[in-house]
């Protein structure tokens, strides 16, 4: 359907995008050339009334218009980038590079852009359900979001980052999977967007030290560490995601628990598991409504995503095939102490829950290991 849309979109403006006004000044970067489709300025600030339309998103890297392309009936979100210096044109480029060329019914599509002098400008299929945060963060909403259509939700983002950590031409490392990046079709299906942050990498190659970026509660340890972006640091924000919808608590929230005070989401929803109560980290506002086996399931793989050691975190593959029921969870799982170490913040961690369901410790590995109770 969306290709189908495209190949319209470019008959019917591509006597636009074949030539330029004489009075234009703008260079012509050799990225452009190789883009999809490039949209005139003037149509797209048609299509939002001068960008004065319906604002449907606000973010690190510019503000979200709604529209409608004139001409037609199609609706589309025109996203403004807001840095307009060497920062944001690279933020442009990434983001026009990897989207245009991606294909995947869980990753938003691009349609087009546009440059214009200092003006940056993106064109995307319109979601008119908004981002998924909307819905986990507003009680009211949340009431419409149940269990069936949250964890259709987590199997099509797991599918679109197994895409395109596997299934393209390049590694592509999101580096931004959170809730408010992903995007709810008419039928409610997640969509992954955002690809400002994205990088590519061939496969088999070792991925390049970059700057730590994204949002705090999804970044992986060793990006701090390290600095590197990887397809296992998309894993791990992927993880924070699943306990985060799950929940309805966001990754970095302090939760607080008569018996072992403060804690951080991962810590809260590891204690329940390590209690055999892991379905008290469930979302109150689903009142039960949910499938046992799959809420386990989802809760228990969102800790497996989580573990600060990136060797130890499952592909994206294997989440796939965990949520798919093509393979089992590990009866048991071996977590170290720095995964705990991270989210508490302390440089040496004791390990004094006698109740805590802790089976052994290894002071020599600083391991423990941790019952995999049955799904």
């Amino acid at each position: 359907m969306a290709a189908a849309l495209l190949s319209t979109l470019a008959a019917t403006y591509y006597k636009f995008c074949k030539r330029r006004k004489k009075n234009d000044t703008n260079e012509i970067e050799s990225w452009e050339l190789e883009q999809p489709q490039k949209f005139p300025y003037k149509v797209l600030s048609k299509a939002t009334h001068g960008f004065q339309s319906e604002l449907v998103g606000k973010g690190g890297f510019g503000k979200v218009y709604k529209g409608v392309l004139p001409g037609t009936s199609m609706e589309v979100a025109v996203k403004r980038v807001s840095d307009n210096g060497k920062q944001g044109l690279r933020e442009f480029m990434a983001e026009v590079s990897s989207l245009g060329r991606l294909r995947h019914r869980n990753l938003v599509q691009l349609l087009g852009w546009c440059r214009r002098k200092d003006e940056l400008l993106l064109v995307y299929d319109y979601m008119p359900n908004g981002s998924l945060d909307s819905y986990l963060f507003n009680d009211r909403k949340a009431k419409e979001l149940g269990w069936p259509e949250r964890f259709k939700i987590l199997k099509g983002i797991a599918n679109g980052l197994l895409y395109l950590h596997e299934g393209w031409e390049q590694v592509v490392v999101h580096r931004d999977v959170k809730a408010s990046n992903v995007l709810l079709d008419a039928e409610m299906n997640g969509r992954l967007g955002d690809f400002g942050l994205a990088r590519f990498y061939e496969h088999g190659d070792d991925p390049q030290t970059t700057h730590v970026v994204g949002t705090i509660g999804y970044i992986a340890p060793e990006m701090y560490r390290a600095g590197k972006a990887s397809a296992s640091g998309d894993v791990y924000s992927y993880g924070a995601l699943l306990l985060e919808v799950a929940s309805g608590h966001k990754p970095h929230k302090i939760l607080a628990s008569e018996r072992d005070g403060e804690m951080l989401l991962f810590e809260w929803v590891l204690k329940n598991w390590q209690s055999g109560h892991i379905l008290a980290a469930m979302d109150a506002r689903l009142d039960g409504g949910f499938v046992r086996e799959e809420a386990e399931l989802v809760l228990k793989l969102g800790v497996l995503c989580s573990q600060a050691v990136a060797d130890r975190r499952p592909t994206m593959r294997k989440v796939v095939q965990y949520l798919d029921r093509d393979a089992s969870i590990p009866k048991e799982v071996s977590l170290t102490t720095m995964a705990l170490q991270d989210y508490l913040g302390f440089d040496q961690l004791e390990l004094s829950y006698p109740e805590s369901g802790i089976r052994s410790y290894d002071s020599n590995t600083s391991e423990c290991v941790v019952p995999m109770y049955e799904i």
